[in-house]
């Protein structure tokens, strides 16, 4: 198992695209993927990354920093985002070490507390120290809103 920055291996953004839009994209006013591909190859604003977790060598999970993620709140910054797993590759942990990546990427950088919003996957990141502060809405549907205090 191996993680790797988006930053330093740039082609794996469609793919990458790809799964976001498939997981997280169908909802009317999405952007298309072409448009997403595009949004994850800006280049970084402060602190901002998006990880790929590799099993031997086939790509299979993903993860970001991003500055901005809940529509609702862009008061709060910056968000754990876009935690995706293949199917087939779940169950093994993935998910956790995609979070556990970002977050160390972010105390590296300065941060001290981070945000997520989940429709379904709380149970996770509460079991990784993750607290859940409140409801909120995203495209019609109710997504918890979290937070991670970051020891330096």
């Amino acid at each position: 198992m191996s993680i790797v920055a988006m930053s330093e291996r740039p082609e794996l953004a469609p793919m990458v695209a790809e799964w976001l839009w498939g997981a997280f994209f169908q909802h009317p006013g999405a952007m298309d993927m072409r448009a997403l591909t595009a949004l994850i190859l800006l280049p970084a604003v402060g602190a901002e990354e998006t990880f790929v977790l590799f099993d031997g060598a086939t790509p299979v999970g993903t993860a970001s920093l991003a500055a901005q993620d809940l529509d609702a709140r862009p008061d709060l910054t910056p968000w754990l985002a876009g935690v995706f797993v293949r199917e087939e590759f779940r169950g093994r942990g993935y998910a956790s070490r995609l979070v556990r990546m970002v977050e160390g990427f972010a105390r590296s950088h300065g941060v001290t507390r981070l945000w997520l919003f989940t429709q379904n996957a709380a149970p996770l990141y509460a079991g990784l120290g993750w607290l859940a502060v409140g409801m909120e809405e995203e495209h019609g549907l109710p997504v918890t809103l979290m937070r991670r205090d970051l020891a330096p």
